[in-house]
């Protein structure tokens, strides 16, 4: 496996620091601010991924040399990345799924 970049190395550190809190009381508070704000931190690393992927593009990279870059993710996937779509989340549901589409 490749070596993390030392900014997604420092993320997970900080997840294991939150999971090493000995006060129950202390961790479950730390991680509920965490937790509160997640929304708006991945809106904002997807937001960072697509200008970036676009980039790639703009740069004359292929659609299967960014998916290749964003970790082996299929060629439309990269693309989909691009545009901002957001995968499952913006396909419709089966009825096999559980729920009928309305």
């Amino acid at each position: 496996m490749a070596e993390q970049p030392e900014e997604v190395r420092r993320f997970l550190e900080a997840i294991d620091a939150l999971e090493a809190i000995e006060d129950d009381a202390a961790c479950a508070s730390a991680v509920s601010d965490l937790l509160k704000t997640w929304p708006d931190h991945h809106a904002r690393l997807r937001e960072i991924r697509q200008r970036r992927v676009q980039a790639l593009k703009n740069s004359g990279k292929t659609w299967a040399e960014i998916a290749t870059i964003l970790g082996g993710v299929h060629p439309t996937r990269a693309q989909q990345i691009a545009k901002g779509l957001r995968g499952e989340k913006n396909r419709p549901r089966k009825e096999s799924d559980g729920m009928a589409a309305e």
